[in-house]
């Protein structure tokens, strides 16, 4: 029997930064495939940087990024589009392009990376639309919508290539406490529908990491301060985490900044990988 290929997302010394700036030190840590990592920190200690190194929108310092064993800035151009393709992306603003239907912005990534007819891409994309609960939307264009629901509409797209590897910045943010438990589920469904997915979510909300996370990645001060399951992190003594967890006077309490205004760039390099 073949065996399935596990895509755990390894950080090996990583060293990550701009110019002479250092964001992150020597990082180790291993995202599980099959879970749901979250990672969380501060404002400015390097999460959304973490995530762009990911994807591979930036080039790390030192160390090595491996997703599914291979390492990704090792890989020959044509091999590193590939692997960038297994990956599915999900914005924080959803970034759906306003002049296109819902429907159209899910199909994308089909019709740029398949020769996949329009009639099988239009069936994919129901299906994926349904998934979210927006099946009954492909036709509205994203201006019509609520923040909650372009969100869902751009897990929709992210997940339309069945991705092994999905990427999650602040996927609650801006949301409603409604809203934000509904994202919340739709991403536990992901990891039951797709049981080896390898689901990364940068995130704030302490809400939302006690509803879906397996895997915890904490980052301060250049470093991971923790990693591991969630109920250890809980029952951790140690004064940073306690005062991050129990959001204490002092503890940092601002979302790190997005991929921000790259959000466009980002999704235009994702497309034509």
């Amino acid at each position: 029997m073949k065996q399935t290929q596990r895509w755990d997302i390894g950080l090996h010394d990583l060293t990550l930064g701009y110019g002479d700036s250092v964001v992150l030190d020597k990082l180790n840590a291993t995202l599980p495939a099959g879970k749901i990592s979250v990672i969380l920190g501060g404002s400015g200690c390097g999460k959304s940087t973490l995530l762009r190194h990911i994807l591979g929108l930036n080039k790390p310092k030192k160390g090595n990024v491996l997703l599914g064993g291979k390492d990704l800035f090792s890989l020959s151009g044509k091999e590193f589009r590939r692997l960038r393709r297994r990956m599915g992306v999900l914005f924080q603003d959803g970034a759906l392009l306003g002049s296109l239907t819902l429907g159209d912005n899910v199909a994308l990534p089909l019709a740029e990376h398949t020769a996949l007819d329009k009639d099988t891409i239009n069936t994919i994309v129901r299906h994926k639309l349904s998934l979210v609960g927006l099946a009954d939307f492909a036709h509205y264009y994203p201006s019509q919508l609520s923040g909650g629901m372009r969100k869902r509409a751009g897990l929709a797209r992210a997940i339309v290539m069945d991705p092994p590897i999905l990427l999650c910045d602040e996927p609650t943010s801006g949301l409603d406490p409604i809203n934000a438990a509904q994202m919340d589920a739709l991403l536990l469904e992901m990891k039951k529908r797709f049981p080896d997915m390898t689901i990364v979510v940068v995130s704030h909300d302490l809400q939302s990491l006690d509803s879906i996370a397996d895997y915890v990645l904490v980052l301060n001060e250049k470093h991971a301060v923790y990693e591991g399951d969630l109920q250890t992190l809980r029952q951790s003594e140690d004064p940073f985490l306690r005062q991050f967890l129990d959001r204490k006077a002092g503890a940092p309490q601002s979302v790190d900044a997005p991929l921000g205004e790259t959000v466009r760039k980002a999704l235009a390099d994702w497309l034509d990988s």
